[in-house]
């Protein structure tokens, strides 16, 4: 499923990289901690978190993630956006919760695949 279909099915806000948003998604993590996503995600992978810094976007450039989610209305610095824009990562914002988001995207990753 690529970013575009997948915010839209979930009404997630999208703050950068527009022309970024036919890239495929192939999976997702969710996690707050760097040292974890940076060892555990996955190239492909959709990253939920709550941070907003450009750290984040510095670690998704890495290893190569489709976009960024940030949750529970929170908004990333302009810093982030900056170095988004610069590493053509798209980032997402939502008020759901990591819990209900990180579900919603499961699900609809696993229809997709079904």
């Amino acid at each position: 499923m690529n970013l575009d279909t997948l915010a839209k099915r979930l009404d997630l806000s999208c703050k950068c990289c527009w022309e970024k948003l036919n890239r495929e998604v192939t999976g997702g993590y969710t996690g707050d901690l760097l040292s974890d996503v940076m060892a555990n995600s996955k190239a492909g992978d959709i990253w939920v978190t709550r941070q907003v810094h450009k750290n984040v976007v510095a670690v998704a450039a890495l290893k190569e993630h489709a976009a960024v989610v940030v949750v529970q209305g929170a908004e990333p610095d302009v810093d982030a956006l900056e170095k988004a824009t610069a590493e053509g990562i798209p980032i997402f914002t939502t008020n759901k919760s990591a819990f209900e988001i990180t579900g919603l995207i499961h699900g609809l990753l696993r229809e997709d695949k079904a």
